[in-house]
Formats: C-alpha cells, sequence, structure tokens
C-alpha cells in the first residue's frame, strides 16, 4: 500500500515538472511583444480609463490610464481581452510570426444595453388599499396656505432674510471702488470744512428753503 502512495506521488511531481517545462519551452518558443494602445468609446470617443486588460489563465494583465493608454508584454498567439463595466467585452488575438516586436491598437468599446424585465413597484399590496387611502386624505385647502403666506408677520420676516437684488449689489460695490479711490489718493473730505457746501448751505437758507411748510 505504502509502495502504491509512494509510486503515485512521484508519478505526479514528474508530471507537474514535465508540465511546466513545457510551459517554459512554449514561452521561449513565441516571440515577446509590447502590446500599446488607446481605448476609446464607440459613441462619444473619449478615452475609457479602467478597463482590465489581461490574458485568460495566464496571469497576466494591466488596466488603462487616465487617457485610456494601456502598455503589456504578451506572446505571438496570445488572447487578450478586454473588459469594463457597461461596455461590450472585446477581444484581441495577437498574430503570430510578427516582424517587429512592437503592436500599436486603438480600439473602441460599445455601450452593452442590457434590458431588464419592467417592475411596477406600488406603495400598497392591492389597488383597492391604495384607493381607499387616497380618499382618506385630508386636502388642505390652498387659499388658506396663501392667506398665511401674505400676513404682515410673514412678509416682513421674508424681507429681513431676503438677499440683496443685483442692482444693490451693484451699487454697493461701486461705492466702495469710490472710497477706495479716495483713500489711495489722500484722506476722505469732511463736508463740514468744504466751503462750496457751506455756500449751497447758505443759498438754501435764503431760498427759504429750509422753511417748514404746512
Amino acid at each position: 500500500m505504502k509502495k502504491t502512495a509512494l509510486l503515485s506521488s512521484l508519478f505526479f511531481v514528474l508530471f507537474l515538472f514535465g508540465f511546466g517545462k513545457l510551459q517554459a519551452q512554449d514561452r521561449q518558443d513565441r516571440k515577446v511583444i509590447q502590446l500599446s494602445g488607446i481605448i476609446l468609446n464607440a459613441d462619444s470617443t473619449d478615452a475609457v480609463a479602467g478597463v482590465n486588460i489581461y490574458v485568460p489563465k495566464k496571469g497576466r494583465g494591466t488596466s488603462s490610464g487616465r487617457f485610456g493608454y494601456f502598455s503589456m508584454p504578451v506572446l505571438e498567439g496570445d488572447s487578450v481581452v478586454f473588459s469594463f463595466i457597461g461596455l461590450k467585452r472585446q477581444s484581441f488575438k495577437v498574430p503570430e510570426n510578427v516582424e517587429d516586436d512592437r503592436i500599436s491598437l486603438i480600439l473602441t468599446m460599445e455601450v452593452d444595453e442590457i434590458a431588464l424585465a419592467e417592475v411596477e413597484v406600488m406603495p400598497y399590496p392591492t389597488e383597492k388599499e391604495f384607493k381607499e387611502a387616497v380618499l382618506a386624505m385630508s386636502v388642505v385647502d390652498p387659499m388658506t396656505i396663501s392667506s398665511s403666506n401674505m400676513s404682515p408677520e410673514m412678509l416682513l420676516r421674508w424681507a429681513e432674510a431676503m438677499p440683496a437684488s443685483g442692482n444693490e449689489n451693484f451699487r454697493y460695490f461701486q461705492q466702495g471702488l469710490m472710497q477706495q479711490n479716495q483713500d489711495l489718493y489722500g484722506p476722505r473730505p469732511l463736508r463740514l470744512l468744504d466751503p462750496f457746501a457751506w455756500a449751497q448751505f447758505i443759498r438754501s437758507i435764503k431760498r427759504g428753503d429750509l422753511k417748514s411748510r404746512d
């Protein structure tokens, strides 16, 4: 029994060794090629980033960068798969007996449209319960809501919280620029010491502009 188990183990080890040797020899026989390219969306011709690019069952792969560019070493005869969520999967067969050691691709991927079954969502288990719930709803008179919104207290609250209009903002901005220019070229003028202002004030007194009018 032990002899049979030992022979089976020895045969299995020799099989693995021979299989690995054949794979290594196959890789040495096939030429290494640098596969590079850009992946674009067929609908918008925009670069597609994050596309999974790999050789199935070989443990070799990469992904496209920010601008859809990718580059990876492959062997002659490899089948390279391009997959991305929402786009149709594509494959590329590396040709054999290639003269150059580089291959460049411009790959366009189409949108993968999946039709889902229709799902009807109801807020209640049955249509009868839904109708009963709608009929039992209490509807508020819209005129009552309008009257409460037009009350003086509500209008005053809205006026205090309402932001300035475009004209007011522009006027404040212009006033700020004028004050900055005045501060740039000297102190702001004091109207109390302005002789022209005093002359205008005296003329208004003589004309009687300041007299109270009944």
